[in-house]
């Protein structure tokens, strides 16, 4: 798997990191703060979501994370369909429910009525 969103395609951006020590507001050139060069990675975090019916592992920011759970939770359709939330979901339920009382019931052993 890449280092890369699966909706949106965040990615590692390159930029400068700035340290910050003692003497950088002297404002003598000497003293200046040195600037390095510094890889920022997104938070992406492995998520099992439904692709055409069939659970499969992505990874997603936690961006987008954030939106679908917003979706979710406000009535809206998301982007993306958690592969957790289908198996929880009321129809899923349902079956589970009609399967059970498919099995034949086990008889309990008769015990004899003193009188």
């Amino acid at each position: 798997m890449k280092n890369v969103c699966f909706h949106c395609g965040k990615g590692i951006i390159m930029g400068r990191q700035h340290t910050h020590h003692r003497g950088v507001a002297g404002g003598r050139w000497k003293k200046r703060a040195p600037k390095t060069a510094k890889a920022f990675a997104p938070n992406l975090q492995k998520i099992k979501i439904m692709v055409g019916g069939v659970a499969k592992q992505v990874k997603l920011c936690t961006k987008c994370i954030k939106r679908v759970k917003k979706d979710v939770r406000d009535g809206k359709k998301p982007f993306i369909t958690f592969a957790a939330s289908v198996k929880t979901a009321p129809v899923a339920l349902d079956t589970k429910k009609e399967a059970v009382e498919k099995k034949p019931a086990k008889k309990a052993p008769k015990t004899k009525k003193s009188e």
